[in-house]
């Protein structure tokens, strides 16, 4: 369901054998409502198999991403502790059991944050580019971005057709979380791409106006030098300033509050901070009329669009020219924001022709719905001919995938499980198989 020459490919992250509650992620509403809570790290996997695999049933083309290799226990032996992998997890689960906490999360199961990707289409040299995320903002997170750029660098390998570049440095100024702050407006995903760089902050200079309850992760600074890095000149892009109060009630990156696909921005009213100069600009540079969908305050309120992930929903494209909105279940629990989906977007004049509820629970409970869980990228048919290993979602894959799991996953986790040397164990054991099943190659600290 694409343009003939170039397609979307949702690459969803897996998520990990460590899943757990921790309530890690500060201004995360559902994260730390939910912290300290049992999960199901079996359950959250093979949800998050089945959601792949229904998309792909339906003829859009679906990868996968690999987990992160947790606990990271490099990370623990760097901040001081000593001995066998048992005897270090022992001393941080009874020394600095947040730290331990952090080091097992499974955060990457939201491939959103892990890089912002720029299609040839677009870019300065004609091929695909990607920046890891270096997701700063947070200790969990930061962890992530060397092994996020060993799995990309193996998945799209050929310097032919894709180029990596660097996570910009680590430093507040250019605080990046990724794809979940940028969207592309386009015609068609074979036609030029208006980017939208949205962030919460700068770095430097600005007016001060700003969240004051939860901070903001992404700067200007960041967006302007991924943008940079990927060869897009000034025609092609556009920064907008989150709305502080969005972020204040939680909103912690914009893809809660908007997504945009094609021609369509959907949004809520409180999105950006200067909406109507946002929405001019696009449309100065976007080379096909934009379709905006306004969801006002009066008809979904703050809370409801972060309790229900509204907006963090996949906006997908069909052959016809409809799309179809991708919802996590929370959306169909919520009068309002059900009101809202069949009377304002479904009835209204947009592409917008079906709505599909997915069950999503264990990833929303930790703070992501659909649109967290998947990587957008562009391909043209040989650059996806050229893509390494194998990470396209089939039924025989996802048969693999579904069994894998069912031998190496627990059906319950809580925090002071992660102290269990086993359960370090049986991750290795599930990573280092997981790796041969994928044909990807030796992506993990431990294999290498």
């Amino acid at each position: 369901m694409s343009d003939t020459a170039y397609q979307e490919i949702n690459f969803d992250g897996l998520v990990g054998p460590t899943h757990n509650y921790a309530g890690l992620a500060h201004g995360n509403v559902a994260s730390m409502r939910h912290g300290g809570l049992a999960s199901n790290p079996r359950e959250a996997a093979l949800q998050g198999l089945d959601k792949m695999k229904s998309l792909a049933d339906l003829g859009y083309a679906q990868g996968i991403l690999l987990p992160q290799q947790r606990p990271d226990l490099g990370a623990l032996r760097d901040l001081g502790f000593t001995g066998s992998n048992a005897q270090v997890l022992k001393a941080a689960s009874e020394q600095a059991p947040q730290l331990l906490r952090a080091v097992c999360s499974a955060s990457s199961m939201w491939t959103a944050n892990a890089a912002t990707v720029t299609p040839s289409r677009d870019s300065g040299d004609g091929r695909v580019h990607f920046t890891p995320a270096n997701l700063q903002s947070s200790f969990h997170r930061y962890l992530e971005p060397a092994t996020t750029g060993r799995i990309l660098g193996a998945i799209f390998a050929d310097d032919g057709h894709f180029a990596h570049h660097p996570a910009l440095p680590a430093t507040p100024a250019f605080s990046d979380e990724g794809a979940a702050n940028h969207a592309r407006l386009c015609d068609g995903h074979g036609g030029p791409g208006v980017h939208l760089y949205v962030y919460g902050r700068q770095a430097f200079g600005g007016d001060g106006v700003e969240p004051r309850r939860y901070p903001a992760r992404q700067t200007l600074e960041a967006s302007q030098a991924v943008a940079r890095q990927h060869g897009l000149s000034e025609e092609q892009v556009v920064f907008a300033q989150q709305h502080p109060d969005a972020i204040d009630a939680g909103v912690f990156h914009n893809d809660v509050i908007a997504v945009g696909n094609g021609p369509v921005l959907f949004y809520h009213e409180l999105a950006f901070r200067d909406e109507e100069a946002v929405l001019d600009e696009i449309r100065a540079k976007l080379s096909t009329p934009l379709i905006p969908i306004r969801v006002p305050l009066e008809a979904v309120s703050l809370e409801d669009a972060v309790s229900s992930y509204l907006f963090n929903s996949q906006l997908l494209s069909n052959d016809d020219g409809s799309m179809t909105l991708v919802v996590p279940g929370e959306c169909q629990e919520n009068e309002a924001v059900w009101n809202a989906l069949q009377n304002a977007i479904l009835a209204g004049p947009n592409p917008i022709g079906e709505v599909l509820v997915k069950d999503v629970k264990q990833s929303m409970r930790n703070g992501g719905g659909p649109a967290c869980l998947r990587l957008r990228v562009v391909l043209s048919d040989a650059e996806r001919a050229a893509l390494s290993g194998r990470v396209m979602m089939t039924d025989t894959l996802h048969a693999e995938l579904g069994d894998w799991v069912k031998r190496h996953y627990r059906d319950s986790l809580t925090p002071a499980d992660l102290a269990d040397p086993q359960l370090a164990e049986e991750t290795l054991t599930a990573l280092d198989e997981l790796t041969r099943l994928l044909k990807v190659g030796n992506v993990y600290a431990f294999q290498r």
